[in-house]
């Protein structure tokens, strides 16, 4: 059976050149900060990759600290800030990816949920207004958490407004780019963000790599101790064969960011037919990532979606891959004004960078057809 994988957002395939570029990093010697031949060979080899960050995403020159993940990342970016900062609360919208959520809780600080719409945008209005009257002298910093690109809906978020209404405010702003990056273009000064995270796997590049990006001579006080890593930001021995990789991912995302067009193209395909079959697609009053799709089909428990389609040879995910397996329903839909039905019925269709029209014409045949099977079990047992 062919199989077809339609869950980049979960982890996008690695390039070929990546896997290339990554096995001849492992074949060479050195620590990134011996002073040896091999040592300075293996630094070059990483400040190499971080250039390549810094151009994809339009980061500041010494703005890139590399991490293990992106959840690493927005661990580093929430705790880093509090302390220099002076966080004393921290505003999270109601659909960030849990990783943010729980890093927030974990630091001690007050914690507000910025609700959001149901076109899937965070509601900038309420934010506004509730800083309205924040007064950083008497009640402390605080940090606005709000992300680029949701990972389930795929709904782009107002950024520069969001920074805007925070630094007039006297805030600071965070922005999740784990979903953004390589799909659609990120430019980190215009965004307004003080502070912003992602992750290799989401767009072609090796698991296990991701970055935090910081303002020019932002403060950001270390998670990880013991070394004069990241220029004493983040501790530990460098992770070069898999940076190396993720430098090529960058290289190759313009590859990806020219098909935009093409991916948006089978996802509304895709669209199309689930919802001719009576699925409710969420996020379509929004701009999305090209190739994110998330509908709901009431009857349809998104874990047997996902089982059926996979048995079809369709890879897809109920929701976000971090809490498959969970029974709750998506939190990202329920703020949106889903129902429980559909927010238990929910799955996620997300294409990258090698989708093809195969991929998509796959999911137009099998998903319809098994959600006309599943009506018709449904017809029978009420007409019992």
């Amino acid at each position: 059976m062919t199989r077809h994988y339609l869950d980049h957002n979960a982890t996008a395939p690695v390039r070929a050149e990546v896997i290339e570029a990554v096995a001849e990093a492992m074949a060479r010697d050195g620590n990134s900060l011996s002073v040896h031949q091999e040592g300075r060979r293996a630094h070059k080899a990483l400040e190499d990759a971080r250039e390549k960050v810094r151009a994809l995403v339009n980061a500041p020159v010494n703005g890139v600290v590399f991490t293990s993940s992106g959840t690493e990342s927005i661990h580093a970016a929430l705790h880093g800030t509090l302390k220099p900062h002076n966080i004393t609360r921290i505003f999270v919208s109601a659909i960030e990816h849990s990783a943010v959520l729980a890093n927030a809780e974990a630091t001690g600080a007050a914690i507000e949920i910025i609700p959001a719409k149901s076109s899937g945008i965070v509601d900038l209005a309420w934010l506004k207004l509730r800083l309205g009257d924040y007064d950083v002298e008497k009640d402390g910093g605080f940090l606005v958490c709000i992300m680029l690109a949701n990972n389930e809906t795929g709904v782009v978020q107002p950024i520069r407004d969001a920074a805007d209404i925070t630094h007039d405010a006297g805030g600071l702003l965070f922005c999740d780019a784990a979903q953004a990056v390589g799909k659609i273009p990120v430019n980190f000064v215009m965004s307004g963000a003080d502070i912003m995270s992602f992750t290799g796997h989401k767009f072609g590049g090796p698991l296990g790599v991701g970055a935090v990006i910081a303002g020019p001579n932002f403060a950001l006080d270390p998670v990880m101790r013991g070394g004069g890593h990241e220029h004493n930001r983040r501790a530990g021995t460098h992770n070069v064969p898999g940076l190396v990789g993720l430098g090529v991912a960058c290289e190759m995302a313009r590859d990806s960011l020219a098909r935009a067009g093409d991916i948006a193209d089978l996802r509304d395909r895709m669209q199309a037919a689930a919802t001719a079959a009576g699925a409710r697609v969420w996020g379509t009053e929004a701009e999305r990532l090209p190739g994110t799709l998330c509908l709901s089909a009431p009857g349809f428990p998104g874990e047997t979606q996902l089982m059926t389609m996979d048995l079809a040879g369709i890879a897809i995910s109920a929701g976000s891959a971090c809490s498959s397996g969970k029974t709750k329903p998506s939190h990202v839909l329920k703020a949106m004004g889903a129902s429980e039905n559909e927010s238990t019925s929910a799955i996620r269709v997300s294409l990258g960078w090698n989708s093809t029209e195969e991929d998509a014409d796959a999911f137009c045949r099998e998903w319809p057809s098994a959600y006309a099977r599943m009506k018709n079990r449904i017809d029978q047992r009420g007409a019992a």
